[in-house]
């Protein structure tokens, strides 16, 4: 008996932990940004009342929990969704980023930026999809649906803007955002 649990304790500590299950959901601990590695900084679900709409997950150079540092800072983070709704209509989506906008006072000069994000979204989330944010400095922020880039939009006033969706002091996901900074 003896035996076993040392071998079972060994076992235990050999091997890395390499994701966060939320739910049945998993999220890696590391995301690649180009040549950049970013870690896994917290994780929360987006709720509608009380249905869980997407888990998410905030990925940053290190760990931090000062939320407009991060989203202020000119340097890589991303953010992944991962949808487990049956399914957000493409109207519904642009809606809650409008919203998202409109929280953060993304300034009236963002407006075509804000504009041609929104075309990004021509079809339903459905349950499995899995949206990736990534905002790296000489790229901007793209959008990849399922691991596909779907877009891109150069500058860091807009990813400030849609970072601060989450992460801005009149988000209207404080719940998700203290999940995402580990609060």
């Amino acid at each position: 008996m003896k035996k076993f649990i040392i071998l079972a304790l060994l076992f235990m500590f050999s091997f890395p932990v390499i994701a966060l299950e939320l739910g049945k959901i998993v999220l890696p601990d590391v995301v690649s940004v180009g040549d950049t590695t970013l870690v896994l900084n917290g994780a929360g679900w987006r709720k509608k009342v009380i249905i869980k709409v997407y888990a998410g997950a905030l990925y940053l150079l290190e760990p931090n929990k000062d939320a407009e540092a991060i989203w202020s800072a000119d340097e890589p983070l991303a953010i992944k969704m991962h949808f487990v709704y049956k399914s957000v209509s493409a109207e519904k989506l642009i809606n809650a980023w409008n919203e998202g906008f409109s929280n953060a006072n993304a300034a009236e000069s963002l407006q075509p930026d804000i504009d041609m994000f929104n075309s990004f979204f021509n079809k339903p989330a459905l349950k499995g999809d899995i949206y990736d944010l990534i905002y790296n400095p000489t790229e901007g922020t793209s959008l990849y649906i399922n691991n596909e880039l779907i877009g891109t939009i150069t500058g860091l006033e807009f990813k400030q803007a849609v970072f601060a969706i989450w992460l801005g002091e009149n988000t209207a996901l404080q719940s998700l955002k203290e999940k995402m900074l580990n609060m």
